[in-house]
């Protein structure tokens, strides 16, 4: 889910041009919202890109250092509720899990719910577009799952991933942003998500095998620095306390 960029848009202002391009790299935005970016280095590093985006030079460099200082609001830290949200969290991993996308037709919709309705105590979480069903399930189920959809058009299949899953506290459902933190977060460290499902007060995020480790500490690792935040404060409701609770829970099934 990585974020592409889009045909160039031809903007005027400098200001313009720098928000244009921060939108699209996550590090200069991390390092802006935690104010550890060497702004006037960051401005010669966009530069060259600014003035490809304006169609001429940039006669000054304090023009982009200003236009990166306007956006420091924009990429702030999570606010406080999401914060509560995100430290009462906790991550579990469940490793050797396969997906495969069908085509959505009628047919493939009701071999899907009779499916589930036959595997229903399995590892198995299902997400649907308008044009695709997609379903993460555990990999001893691969060649039972791809037998039982048989008749059903296969748009991807693959069977070397890892679900991470968040499970948060009821807030998570009227808290906005909370989701958005764990997703960013993973972009950040350039953890690609193959696929994710939100599932009540879970956050399912399906990586590669191999970057599954990488994933898991990242996550862990927000969960801690917002814990720390809020030092012995009891977490919105969720009965998560920072003396009694342990984040790391790493499982293989």
């Amino acid at each position: 889910m990585a974020k592409r960029r889009p045909v160039l848009v031809r903007v005027s202002t400098v200001s313009d041009a720098v928000r244009e391009e921060v939108s699209f790299d996550l590090s200069v935005q991390d390092a802006i919202a935690r104010d550890y970016a060497n702004l006037s280095k960051v401005a010669r590093m966009l530069r060259p890109a600014v003035e490809r985006r304006m169609g001429k030079k940039v006669d000054s460099i304090e023009s982009v250092v200003t236009a990166l200082k306007r956006l420091r609001g924009s990429y702030g830290p999570a606010s406080k509720e999401i914060g509560r949200v995100i430290a009462g969290s906790v991550v579990h991993v469940r490793t050797h899990v396969s997906k495969l996308s069908v085509e959505k037709t009628k047919g493939t919709l009701e071999l899907v719910g009779m499916m589930l309705t036959r595997h229903r105590e399995e590892f198995i979480q299902v997400s649907e577009s308008v044009s695709a069903i997609t379903l993460i399930f555990d990999q001893r189920l691969h060649t039972k799952v791809k037998s039982e959809l048989v008749r059903a058009t296969v748009l991807e299949e693959g069977d070397y991933f890892a679900a991470i899953i968040v499970q948060s506290p009821p807030e998570i459902i009227s808290t906005p942003g909370c989701v958005m933190s764990i997703y960013n977060q993973l972009a950040r460290k350039h953890v690609n998500i193959e696929d994710t499902v939100s599932c009540h007060t879970d956050t399912i995020v399906v990586v590669k095998m191999d970057s599954v480790g990488k994933a898991f500490e990242t996550l862990t690792g927000l969960i801690n620095e917002e814990r720390a935040k809020l030092g012995n404060e009891l977490v919105g409701g969720s009965g998560w306390h920072p003396s009694s609770h342990e984040t790391r829970q790493f499982s293989e099934f």
